[in-house]
């Protein structure tokens, strides 16, 4: 054996290995103390009792990541780890001459032994073999051979838990401890993504590619400090692709994959924050003009490209008829300051990307896209085009590169359904209802309080678009004559049988009201702010945070009509709620609430936040009929649901993607 002053050379490297792999344990030890954590391994009969456990199970001999290990199953020496299983013990001590044995050990045949530990919650805790561990760790092996005995927790309401439940279900299909999420679907999400059904079992093959690229991806995830955040590699991995493609991840060199995750850094980020998106309820004010913002004003453009991204054309859609008005409207309100283009027909998963990379390269600093389902391409052309402001007409959407808006139609619904209420002589009113989706229980509520407000006998029929059977007819059934329509999309139109309407005798209409959008004020504001700068100061304010527009009566972005024809009591009131709500003296939801099930939703002194209102998932006890299920829409509105929908985190995905 050769050797170097007498001693063997495997020897000299092992001693070598301990004095870098104590002073790397020392380390740990200090930076542990100093940010008050416990500096050695965690002892897993100090964490559980028996009160915690539902039951054992014998794993067998399964490979596990070392990175998962965190503890020991007892006492014992722990003391002599680190917190990160790295040596604290002197090298004149019989713990380092023996982990020098097995060092040498490892550096000749290899230690074959496997250990004996126990997993709970997806972490190990040895049972036996610490210093084999120890050793593995030092040499940064990825993973170790183990006797596995899994302590499953008992079930709670406890996200952790539940989540920790998913896994169980997703470890025999997968067969890897490696992928772990921190919040509930993320699985189902990454089969999908991967283009698998949601039962499919991994083969060796697919495993082994996987872990492959998932191990290249997570080097980048950590090089970014993605260990200081609260999130796992998998939660990272999911954002990459809703952007990218597992294969593109396989293919890019490992600068260009720092690169286009940074790109991206920021979503991941917001997953972390303990509110992803603000909602931004009115135009932001113009930014103060201090000095630096006066500065600032001097290099800010006067003059600004806008290019709007239409998935129909103006004269077969209403919903882009009243964007287009919108559009026209912006184009005199700010002559001289913008240049605008239009582009319809963009279909998504199609030309959408194309179309929009187009806008930009003719150019387009603001990319308005007027329908939520071209939310994806909107997100990678953020990517490409980060200087680009990217906003999206939808709600909710947690993506930091495209900001969304939309309005709080539920304050026009207030005011319609109290007429409604005062002219239903029979006490019932038909309601005609979208999609389930964010908002919409929300108009539904707000509408349904209103006519109580005008009639406390008042009930309301519910029926959905999205689901099959016509409402009219089921209404006129019913000898209901009083009907909340679709909204009216623009002030110009003859309202007919949009908004609230009544049915004559021989089914002559009567209309009534209807809340209407006015886009061109929200786009005349918009642009504004971000040649005042505003655009900008909401940025440095909610850096990291995703941006939702959601801007209701006072900014002129909603409003209601209201047909002469009303007796003058009845315009009266509508009058009054209007100007209460404008001013903000009068709150759709600021009163004694209760729901179908019987529960008190307000009781009359709650004020809710924007984010209770938008995520609405019931409906008022005055109401009668549901929120349909996703099983019971129309196949063409699933989509949209899926995308929107109050539930849609609960939707099983889509299956998409290139299979491993």
């Amino acid at each position: 054996m050769a050797s170097r002053g007498g001693i063997p050379l495997s020897r000299q490297e092992a001693n070598e290995q301990y004095a870098k792999a104590l002073k790397a344990g020392q380390k740990h030890y200090r930076d542990c103390v100093i940010r008050g954590r416990y500096p050695y391994p965690q002892v897993l009969d100090e964490i559980l009792d028996d009160s915690m456990a539902a039951g054992r199970v014998d794993m067998g001999l399964i490979s596990i990541p070392t990175e998962g290990i965190v503890g020991t199953k007892a006492a014992g020496r722990t003391s002599a780890f680190a917190a990160n299983f790295m040596p604290l013990l002197a090298a004149n001590t019989e713990f380092a001459a023996k982990w020098v044995e097995l060092c040498m050990a490892h550096l000749g045949e290899g230690i074959r032994d496997p250990i004996r530990c126990y997993e709970y919650m997806g972490r190990f805790y040895v049972q036996e073999g610490n210093k084999r561990v120890s050793v593995l760790k030092s040499y940064g092996a990825p993973a170790i051979d183990a006797f596995v005995t899994r302590v499953i927790p008992a079930y709670s309401q406890d996200q952790a838990v539940q989540v920790y439940y998913e896994f169980l279900n997703s470890f025999p299909l997968t067969g890897l401890y490696q992928v772990r999420f921190s919040q509930l679907g993320g699985f189902a999400k990454l089969q999908a993504a991967l283009g698998f059904e949601p039962d499919h079992v991994w083969t060796k093959e697919e495993r082994q590619r996987f872990l492959s690229g998932y191990t290249y991806f997570q080097a980048a995830f950590r090089k970014l400090g993605g260990e200081g955040l609260p999130l796992t590699t998998a939660d990272a991995l999911l954002v990459w692709l809703r952007v990218y493609t597992f294969e593109e991840l396989k293919t890019q060199t490992a600068q260009e994959l720092t690169k286009n995750l940074s790109a991206i850094w920021a979503d991941v980020k917001v997953l972390a924050h303990p509110a992803p998106i603000t909602v931004s309820t009115s135009p932001q004010e113009e930014p103060d003009k201090g000095l630096l913002n006066r500065l600032l004003d001097a290099v800010r453009p006067n003059h600004i490209h806008v290019a709007f991204i239409n998935e129909r054309n103006p004269v077969d859609s209403t919903w882009t008829s009243a964007h287009d008005l919108g559009r026209q409207y912006l184009e005199q309100a700010l002559a001289g300051r913008v240049t605008v283009r239009t582009y319809n027909m963009v279909q998504p998963g199609e030309n959408a990307e194309t179309v929009m990379e187009q806008a930009i390269a003719e150019g387009a600093q603001v990319l308005f896209a007027t329908t939520p389902p071209l939310i994806a391409a909107c997100r990678k052309i953020a990517v490409r085009h980060p200087g680009v402001r990217i906003l999206n007409c939808s709600v909710s959407m947690p993506y930091t590169g495209v900001r969304t808006y939309y309005s709080r139609i539920y304050e026009g619904k207030f005011i319609t359904g109290a007429i409604a209420g005062a002219m239903a002589k029979d006490d019932q009113v038909g309601y005609v209802a979208s999609y389930p989706i964010f908002g919409v229980p929300a108009g539904i509520n707000a509408f349904a309080l209103g006519a109580r407000l005008a009639n406390p006998r008042v009930k309301i029929y519910l029926h959905w678009s999205c689901t099959p059977g016509n409402a009219l007819d089921l209404f006129t059934r019913q000898g209901i004559s009083i009907i909340s329509n679709r909204d009216i999309p623009t002030p110009d139109l003859p309202q007919q049988d949009w908004g609230v309407y009544q049915v004559g005798p021989g089914g002559a209409i009567q209309p009534l009201a209807s809340p209407y959008w006015h886009w061109g004020r929200f786009y005349e504001k918009m642009i504004r702010s971000i040649l005042n700068g505003g655009w900008d100061a909401l940025n440095a304010e909610h850096s990291e945070q995703a941006v939702n527009y959601w801007w209701g009566m006072s900014s002129g972005v909603v409003d209601v009509r209201i047909d002469p024809s009303l007796p003058d009591g009845v315009q009266h009131l509508a009058e009054i709620l209007k100007r209460g709500i404008v001013d903000g003296s009068i709150d759709p939801f600021h009163r004694l609430i209760s729901s179908q099930d019987g529960a008190l939703r307000n009781d009359g002194n709650q004020w809710y936040s924007p984010e209770e209102i938008l995520h609405m998932d019931w409906l008022c006890d005055c109401v009668e009929g549901s929120i349909p299920t996703f099983d019971q829409l129309l196949p063409m509105s699933q989509a949209m649901v899926r995308l929107q929908g109050v539930y849609r985190d609960r939707i099983p995905p889509e299956k998409e993607g290139t299979l491993l």
